[in-house]
């Protein structure tokens, strides 16, 4: 049995392209794409949920990262295309911290909310306004109504009354 995986071992070993795609020089960074993966899709959500040390802890490592892929022998190229992407949303991210809460976003973000929720309160008022206008209309015609046949009936009762 041992004899047939280090055959098979020196088969794919024999070739370059099925020698990288067997090694750690290629399954790290494939493995590791995850996480800038995951900081790109963060880049569209909400900057109220970024953590700040988190996101600094992930630019430093993808900066150390960045170093080590280039000082390596052979270069890995792969890992160091992993960590520019992470360290582009991480840097993306960042920023988007940064200026939701040190620099007014929040704010500006709260008073837009605030605004959305005025307008729609605005548009549900006038919505209820008008059903309950409508409502008071056809309560009124229907008293109208009855009052006009009652008003018919009483005066229909006076003259068989008076004859």
């Amino acid at each position: 049995m041992a004899a047939a995986i280090k055959a098979l071992n020196a088969k794919i070993r024999s070739n370059p392209v099925s020698d990288y795609f067997c090694s750690t020089h290629f399954w790290g960074p494939a493995s590791n794409f995850g996480i800038p993966l995951a900081a790109v899709m963060d880049t569209q959500k909400d900057a109220d949920i970024i953590s700040g040390p988190m996101t600094l802890a992930l630019f430093g490592y993808s900066s150390v990262f960045m170093r080590y892929a280039l000082a390596v022998s052979p270069k890995n190229y792969l890992l160091f295309g992993c960590h520019v992407v992470n360290f582009s949303a991480q840097l993306t991210q960042g920023y988007r911290y940064t200026n939701y809460w040190h620099m007014g976003g929040r704010e500006k973000t709260l008073e837009q909310n605030a605004k959305e929720g005025l307008t729609q309160a605005e548009g549900s008022l006038e919505k209820s306004a008008s059903q309950a206008q409508s409502a008071v209309k056809e309560g009124v015609q229907k008293v109208e109504d009855e009052a006009s046949k009652l008003a018919g009936q009483a005066k229909a009762k006076v003259e068989q009354a008076t004859r």
